[in-house]
């Protein structure tokens, strides 16, 4: 029996909305997905470069670029070709952040960490197909080598694990910068943009809102 072709998608701006679990209750930050994965392609472009990557149900804006995602790319500052990395993609979904910093940064590596299997899997397949596969590390989070440290941390942070775990994550990855490393990472106002910018404040970080588009607040953070 011949197999369906993959559904293609392509990526248009959208309002925020919540994307935290498939419509079989799946979340996207489960670590083995029941969901049916449904294979997929979502089209984007970011400075320039047309993207086309797999995705699959169960994982993060399965069916779509996430619009906060987009903001990010579209208003950070993205790296140069100089920069060597090591580079981090927080929570890495399908992979479309980790896939960009492979290709404007052609000399860095590139760690990309999630606990869902699929994501990291998917992750490591689009990796090969912009031949980036070996700069690009798609793992779970405790198996990154504690060692390592980064020049650039990227995310659309989990907003939905809860404000804590949040909170947990990042200060578990934001120490790992290099000392004149940044991170940016994107937050939806609506969601606690705002909040998580002072309290980021709080902990010692060096906070500037670097973009605000379409409700999403892109921060850059510094030690």
């Amino acid at each position: 029996m011949a197999c369906a072709p993959a559904r293609r998608t392509v990526a248009r701006p959208a309002t925020p909305r919540c994307e935290n679990a498939d419509v079989t209750g799946d979340h996207y930050f489960t670590a083995e997905p029941t969901t049916p994965a449904r294979p997929r392609e979502v089209e984007f472009s970011v400075a320039g470069r047309d993207y086309a990557l797999s995705s699959a149900g169960g994982v993060f804006s399965a069916d779509r670029l996430d619009p906060g995602t987009a903001v990010l790319l579209r208003k950070a500052d993205l790296p140069g070709v100089d920069v060597a990395g090591p580079l981090l993609d927080i929570g890495c979904g399908f992979g479309p952040i980790t896939c960009v910093l492979a290709t404007v940064a052609p000399a860095a590596t590139v760690w990309a960490v999630d606990v869902n299997e699929r994501a990291r899997a998917l992750t490591a397949a689009n990796a090969g197909r912009i031949g980036a596969a070996d700069r690009v590390r798609a793992v779970a989070p405790d198996d990154l080598p504690a060692d390592v440290t980064f020049a650039q941390i990227w995310s659309n942070p989990p907003i939905h694990i809860g404000k804590a775990e949040l909170h947990d994550l990042l200060l578990r990855w934001l120490p790992r910068l290099t000392p004149d490393g940044v991170a940016w990472l994107v937050v939806a106002r609506h969601l606690g943009g705002d909040s998580l910018h002072r309290w980021l404040v709080e902990q010692g970080w060096q906070v500037e809102r670097h973009a605000s588009q379409k409700g999403y607040r892109v921060l850059r953070v510094t030690r």
